[in-house]
């Protein structure tokens, strides 16, 4: 399998994709839905941080957290 993109990678410019928010704050994400390379991504970033790490996700994986959330898989990690 070869390895995932980087943000580099796929020639994103993330100062100008639409990034839709969830929290409020440096608590908060952000994500972006973008396509490149042929395929479609799913960026996330730290809304306290939007010049710092920026993760990768393909459509497999972000479908697979969205389940795992509405499923509850998540609700103890802010404990």
């Amino acid at each position: 399998m070869a390895a995932k993109p980087s943000v580099e990678e796929l020639g994103v410019d993330t100062v100008t994709v639409a990034w839709r928010g969830s929290g409020h704050g440096a608590e908060g994400i952000e994500v972006a839905f973008v396509h490149a390379l042929g395929d479609s991504w799913v960026l996330m970033r730290a809304t306290g941080g939007p010049a710092g790490r920026v993760l990768v996700f393909n459509r497999f994986e972000w479908d697979c957290f969205l389940d795992g959330a509405r499923k509850g898989e998540f609700d103890d990690a802010a404990r």
